[in-house]
């Protein structure tokens, strides 16, 4: 195992910065052509992960040339409210896309929200056609956390092909449609949630470990293969300041990569939504 701790960090930060570098020209060359890329984001609520996020996003949109709006919502929004909203966003001809910041408020149906969006505005790959495609192994529109998470694992040259795989997540955003990607790239996936029993003896057979939670400190040292590959997805606050799922400073003498919370897959989130966003743009144009 690589003893330098530095050497040991998958660093989203500075992947993601590289990708923003590549996509900024992307977005000049369109607006020198006469188009400007625009996300929407929709909040309802005041989950503070989901802000911290939406202004990384917000931010990422200036850097690289993107027009980008936040439409906040009140926590108890109806859902024919929301819909309406969505509608709107769905015809309005100066959105190029739209995230529906996850997670929503309790009363609202997910997939009827899910099923609303249009399948060529669906930055997140949310609507039931995009995510079929996904299962199918034929779609080009990816979830940008799954996303990410593959990206970052290509870029550091992990490969994935025939390894035992535990993702701790099964949400629609995150685990179900990474475990059909790392399917697709040859992976082996265990996926595990909230009733999976002894979730340690799953997680220490995995040659690479990705988490999503939002527990601080879930995964402990002896949950953890010696050698494996750590990802760290889940976000929560700890005294004010961003955590994960993985007891970092304990997990990370064990594993040979392990990604830090902040500056590992949020990063690489963010540069896929924009990736995604002009993914839509491109192909919008050629539909047309």
């Amino acid at each position: 195992m690589n003893d330098s701790f530095s050497e040991k960090i998958l660093d989203g930060k500075m992947v993601a910065e590289r990708i923003k570098n590549v996509l900024r020209k992307e977005a000049k060359s369109l607006k020198e052509n006469g188009v400007v890329p625009k996300l929407s984001i929709v909040l309802a609520g005041k989950d503070a992960p989901s802000k911290m996020f939406i202004r990384m996003k917000q931010k990422a949109c200036q850097d690289i040339g993107i027009q980008s709006e936040l439409l906040e919502l009140p926590e108890n929004i109806l859902e024919e409210e929301l819909i309406k909203i969505i509608n709107k966003l769905n015809s309005s001809k100066e959105v190029t896309g739209f995230i529906i910041q996850l997670p929503m408020p309790s009363h609202i149906n997910g997939s009827r929200i899910f099923e609303t969006i249009n399948p060529q505005k669906d930055v997140d790959c949310l609507n039931p056609v995009n995510f079929g495609k996904l299962v199918q192994g034929t779609g080009e529109l990816l979830p940008c956390t799954p996303k990410g998470i593959l990206r970052l694992l290509k870029e550091y040259k992990i490969e994935v092909s025939g390894k035992n795989v535990a993702v701790v997540n099964a949400s629609n955003i995150i685990g179900k449609p990474l475990a059909m990607m790392l399917i697709k790239e040859g992976a082996t996936v265990t996926l595990c949630h909230s009733r999976t029993r002894n979730l340690a003896s799953q997680t220490r057979d995995a040659d690479i470990l990705i988490t999503a939670t939002g527990v601080p400190k879930l995964i402990k040292e002896d949950m953890v293969k010696e050698g494996s590959v750590v990802i760290d997805a889940g976000i929560n606050y700890s005294e004010g300041r961003p955590v994960g799922d993985v007891d970092f400073e304990k997990v990370r003498q064990k594993a040979s990569f392990i990604t830090p919370v902040p500056g590992g897959v949020g990063p690489m989130t963010v540069a896929m939504v924009l990736e995604n966003i002009l993914y839509l743009i491109k192909n919008a144009s050629i539909n047309n």
